[in-house]
């Protein structure tokens, strides 16, 4: 058997705004990818009850419209002193899409229109072997401490500006545009 036999067919896809009419397949993605344990992570607590920042969340869909890939990001606040950033996450990829290269071109973009709107930085909870290919490490993260349990060699930060977490620490904050829609237990903010 060759390697592209075993490989699995890959759809070809585009990175789009979400939709508000995304959220039932999103939801049901992030839970397939994820687990429903999921929204008892520390970066749950900084995205409860709030909006992800103003053109920062995008969603992978196929030729025929199927949502296979959700990756937003939200306004913190980082440190005592409150430097303004962004979280990144969930990212996630339906289980049945994944080895596509559809993550990595997530993560790419999210970045790549954070850069352009002059967002100085982005912090996520993540694996550093997988996003330090995109830039995030630890270098910056040592002082900064999350909102409940975390592993703290899990925290990464890429700059988008230079300098832009210099000297930062303390706790990462919620910041930036809050929900006017109910939290219901399968509709995430």
């Amino acid at each position: 058997m060759t390697d592209a036999a075993i490989q699995p067919a890959v759809q070809p896809f585009a990175i789009v705004a979400e939709r508000r009419a995304d959220v039932p397949a999103r939801e049901a993605l992030l839970d397939r990818a994820m687990g429903h344990g999921r929204k008892r992570k520390s970066s749950e607590k900084l995205r409860r009850g709030r909006r992800p920042s103003e053109g920062l969340a995008f969603a992978a869909r196929t030729a025929d419209g199927t949502l296979v890939g959700t990756v937003r990001l939200w306004d913190v606040k980082a440190g005592d002193d409150g430097r303004a950033a962004l979280l990144l996450g969930p990212l996630a990829v339906d289980p049945q899409a994944q080895a596509g290269g559809i993550g990595s071109a997530l993560v790419r973009h999210a970045i790549a229109e954070a850069r352009r709107l002059g967002h100085g930085a982005i912090v996520l909870v993540g694996d550093a072997p997988y996003y330090g290919r995109f830039g995030f490490s630890a270098e910056k993260t040592g002082n900064l401490a999350m909102p409940g349990p975390f592993e703290k060699h899990r925290l990464l930060a890429l700059e988008l500006v230079p300098g832009a977490l210099d000297g930062v620490g303390g706790l990462i904050r919620a910041a930036g545009r809050v929900s006017a829609e109910p939290r219901t237990s399968t509709i995430a903010a």
